[in-house]
């Protein structure tokens, strides 16, 4: 069970960032997180949970030398995170481990992000195929719900030399103002750190009153006037959000897109069909989740 609700921390610094490393493209994500430790300055910490062991030492009828398997399953994930820090042919950047063997994995990363309290977390994302399209896997949901801290989940595709910014936002009567604001600060501030320019998009479905588009256009000009985005980087789309970012966003080979994170509430079917999951499903780039409630869901 994770802890009582704690208040979250929006990205104003980044000094430390936990990267979570699995099996799937560990290289592509310590790459990831090695460019933004360099343009903050940032420290790492290399996190790895093998939470698949962990969870047949918890059901297994044999209790005898469960300790002993479980210290073997610790070792050999501290193997393996040295070798992956030895790869890395750097002594710019300032990189920790710290193993753990429990179940869930993403309790063990928000416990460890309650202990560690790093300013972003960045993890390679487990992609399902169901139905014939990729969605995360639950563990990834979870996470997104729960995290405390800023999230980005990354799907394997290579940034370019200059990693490219956009945040995507509801400019309409229908999202707080405070939202928009914290999406658009937390872009900003990772566009400037990375030296990028930023793009911020908004897209609104093709049959909302036309009264109201004007009124979402100079909203979306002026949102972009207060966190210094240039009129030509301000996009207005019409069509499915889902649809018409995605599209619009590879299009444009965007490399993050910052959005708001999902519903704090506990169901996992609270998750299903919001925009930011179909986003998150839809997008052909990485995406960074940030937090509006002010806290984190108890369990």
């Amino acid at each position: 069970m994770l802890p009582p609700a704690r208040r979250k921390r929006n990205l104003k610094q980044l000094n430390k960032i936990l990267v979570v490393i699995d099996s799937f493209e560990p290289a592509q994500v310590l790459a990831k997180a090695m460019v933004m430790a360099r343009h903050f300055g940032a420290s790492l910490e290399l996190f790895l949970c093998d939470s698949e062991h962990a969870y047949v030492l918890k059901h297994a009828y044999d209790q005898e030398g469960i300790e002993r398997a479980r210290e073997h399953c610790l070792a050999n994930a501290r193997s393996y995170l040295e070798s992956l820090r030895r790869s890395v042919l750097a002594d710019d950047v300032l990189i920790s481990l710290d193993v753990a063997c429990d179940s869930p994995l993403y309790e063990s990363v928000v416990n460890k992000v309650l202990s560690s309290n790093p300013d972003l977390v960045i993890r390679s994302v487990t992609r399902e195929q169901t139905q014939g399209r990729f969605s995360l896997d639950t563990n990834d949901w979870e996470l997104a719900r729960t995290c405390p801290v800023p999230l980005m989940l990354t799907h394997g595709r290579p940034w370019c030399a200059q990693p490219s910014f956009a945040a995507a936002v509801d400019v309409s009567e229908n999202e707080p103002a405070g939202t928009v604001r914290l999406i658009m600060r937390a872009a900003e501030f990772l566009a400037r750190g990375c030296h990028a320019e930023l793009d911020a998009l908004y897209s609104e479905f093709p049959d909302s009153a036309a009264a109201n588009h004007a009124s979402r256009v100079t909203a979306l000009r002026d949102v972009g006037a207060v966190f210094g985005v240039a009129a030509e980087r301000l996009h207005v789309l019409s069509g499915v959000p889902e649809t018409t970012l995605a599209v619009f966003a590879a299009a444009r080979r965007y490399d993050v897109v910052v959005l708001g994170a999902l519903t704090h509430r506990r169901a996992l079917t609270t998750l299903v069909g919001t925009l930011t999951s179909k986003l998150v499903d839809a997008l052909d780039c990485d995406v960074v989740l940030v937090r509006a409630a002010s806290t984190v869901a108890p369990e």
